[in-house]
């Protein structure tokens, strides 16, 4: 079966290339895996991924990258497995209240490939294989930072992750029934924008483990 790894930077799945690329691994070159680097942000992934699927269709796509988190139980440098997604700055604030486009009834929440709003792994024999933590996650094309913005996330979709590529997965992955998963290692806790304080370089490391032992199974 051929697998997709997908990642929005290089520098996330830097660990696993350098083990890919060294001859003496010999389980990587039993594995037919394919690596897309589709850029940072909802519309570039969105754009790389689907072209890619035409010149060649995967049995299963891995997302592997960096993400913050909202919930601050959760240490960083964790790694956990994204069970559902959604576009979260898809909306708008009315009446000191984030209103989404299904609320707003823009869209039918149930249109496909969305399912009450979120766009839900199927694959959920696949989540559970991997052993890790499953979250919700949102997705968004700003970095969120304000503190009443992160409240209005919280109260509206209850998330545990935030990046800028998940939904984009889930989105092109559902609409063309490719089984796919989420893989983030949590980088730093949202709204904390000093770099001090985030935990990058562990983050990877643990992902890139992650990753690796997920490949062999």
């Amino acid at each position: 079966m051929n697998c997709l790894l997908i990642a929005a930077t290089t520098k996330e799945i830097a660990p696993f290339l350098q083990q890919y690329r060294e001859p003496q691994n010999a389980w990587l070159p039993a594995l037919d895996i394919d690596v897309l680097i589709t850029g940072i942000g909802l519309t570039a992934s969105t754009y790389h991924l689907t072209k890619q699927f035409y010149l060649k269709k995967p049995g299963l796509v891995i997302q592997a990258g960096v993400a913050g988190c909202f919930d601050k139980n959760i240490p960083l440098g964790s790694v956990v497995v994204v069970k559902q997604d959604t576009i979260a700055d898809e909306s708008v604030i009315e009446l000191q209240k984030l209103k989404t486009l299904f609320d707003l009834r823009l869209v039918p929440q149930n249109q496909l490939p969305y399912k009450n709003g979120w766009l839900i792994n199927p694959g959920t024999t696949l989540i559970k294989k991997t052993k890790l933590k499953a979250v919700k996650g949102i997705s968004v094309n700003q970095i969120t930072t304000s503190k009443q913005l992160i409240q209005f996330y919280q109260n509206q979709f209850n998330p545990v992750t935030e990046s800028m590529e998940g939904a984009a997965l889930h989105y092109v992955c559902l609409m063309e029934k490719i089984p796919f998963l989420q893989i983030r290692s949590i980088s730093n806790y949202i709204g904390e924008r000093n770099k001090k304080n985030w935990n990058m370089q562990e983050s990877v490391t643990n992902l890139n483990n992650e990753l690796i032992r997920l490949l062999k199974l």
